[in-house]
């Protein structure tokens, strides 16, 4: 068994957090982006990029490689340099540019040495096998690693609310929530598998948000004081700092009517290059932003569905067995599930929903029976933003992670193919 802490590395479209398991928090957390001056590899060069094979690294290019920022530093040099975003939706798009940029976070950032620490990566659902051998061949090819862990993204989450006092038990069983900067997907899992029938891509999340809050400031002209290079920015802050989700939206408009010197809020900003100062109002987009969940109709009239109504979809689409336990266990994972009330306004909605479907079908029934109901219950905790990777550290942790793993020797002997087997802890293999 190894001695170091094995790596647990979260890459996600906008974000990727890396770091040692048994920690509670990454140990870094930047942009998933990298700034290169290869032409080669720009996907705006020729077209989309090919996906290039996977290989060592040394043999294929000369000292351009070394050429290359990764993360905040990237985003910094992109005058000078291209930037690339290598996942697109989750999923890996450019595997030339991942490898180049795992390579900067493991020697870089965290200065370890790949073929001392087993590794556990996140994927997301429904990943193609294809793209988890194409990860096993860099990691067991290009960086020599002890072992290797692929986990699915929502199973980690559902381990990361093993902290709450809301959960009795430690189960895999449950609906993830999970909302990132690019895209929200709702997963169901039971004793730790996904059910991908079931599984439903919300196009909403925080980037759109973000975006919806700048329509506002814009329309109220707000953002007149702002630098156009920097209003993006500061409807970010402003949705992270201020916003909140509420209970009764029109109640909402008529409170900020009627005392606006009450709830609206200023928001103080410095431009980055000249140094001027700058105040905005901020005002209805406090409850508006989130709003866009339970009624997305207010930001785009392309996707009309509620949140809670795609949630209650989900369950009933999964396996009847199953469904009392995931409505029992609504786990939120991500940024864009960290307004304040968020779980509550879900957790009412949903019930409703719920309550509604059991009467109806007593009604139609003619049963005099009382139905006891069902348990509908929303997990929220401390460790939401970056429930994935905690979950991973959670799990990466535990003593029977090594023999979960796919070892070096099992790679060597069966190839990348080895990954196509997906074990669960605890399971038969």
């Amino acid at each position: 068994m190894s001695t170091l802490a094995p790596i647990v590395c979260d890459n996600g479209t906008g974000y990727s957090k890396i770091g040692f398991a048994g920690n509670s928090d990454p140990s870094f957390v930047f942009p998933t982006a990298i700034a290169t001056r290869d032409s080669a590899t720009s996907s705006s060069a020729r077209g989309p990029p090919l996906p290039a094979k996977p290989g060592h690294l040394a043999s294929k290019r000369g000292i351009e490689d070394l050429d290359f920022y990764i993360g905040d530093e990237a985003l910094a040099n992109s005058k000078t340099y291209g930037v690339h975003y290598p996942i697109r939706h989750g999923m890996i798009d450019n595997w030339d540019l991942m490898e180049r940029y795992w390579e900067q976070c493991i020697f870089k950032y965290l200065r370890a040495e790949p073929e001392d620490h087993y590794f556990l990566l996140t994927e997301p659902p429904l990943n193609a096998p294809e793209n988890r051998e194409n990860t096993a061949e860099i990691f067991f090819e290009s960086f020599n690693i002890k072992g290797l862990y692929i986990a699915v993204q929502a199973v980690l989450a559902l381990a990361a609310s093993w902290t709450s006092n809301k959960v009795a038990s430690r189960t895999l069983t449950g609906t993830v929530i999970d909302s990132g900067d690019g895209v929200t997907h709702v997963i169901p899992c039971a004793e730790g598998y996904v059910i991908g029938s079931a599984i439903k891509h919300i196009p909403i999340a925080g980037r759109d948000i973000s975006q919806f809050v700048l329509n506002i400031m814009r329309e109220r002209g707000e953002m007149a004081v702002v630098p156009p290079d920097e209003q993006l920015k500061v409807a970010s802050k402003v949705k992270e700092d201020y916003s909140y989700v509420c209970q009764d939206i029109v109640r909402e408009f008529r409170k900020y009517d009627a005392d606006p010197y009450q709830y609206f809020q200023r928001y103080d900003g410095e431009h980055s290059v000249t140094g001027r100062k700058y105040s905005v109002n901020v005002g209805y987009e406090r409850f508006l932003a989130p709003e866009i969940f339970f009624n997305p109709e207010i930001f785009s009239s392309d996707f009309l569905t509620p949140l809670p109504e795609i949630v209650d979809g989900v369950i009933q689409a999964s396996p009847i067995d199953v469904r009392r336990g995931l409505y029992k266990n609504i786990v939120l994972s991500g940024g864009s599930t960290m307004f304040d009330h968020f779980g509550q306004r879900l957790k009412r909605d949903l019930k409703n929903i719920v309550d509604k479907r059991i009467e109806l079908s007593q009604i139609q029934s003619g049963s005099a029976m009382r139905s006891s109901g069902i348990e509908v219950n929303v997990v929220s905790h401390k460790r939401q933003r970056y429930a994935v990777w905690y979950g991973g550290s959670l799990l990466a942790s535990l003593p029977e992670f090594y023999s979960s793993c796919h070892t070096k020797a099992d790679y060597e002997e069966v190839g990348p193919s080895i990954c196509r087997r997906y074990t669960i802890f605890g399971s038969v293999n």
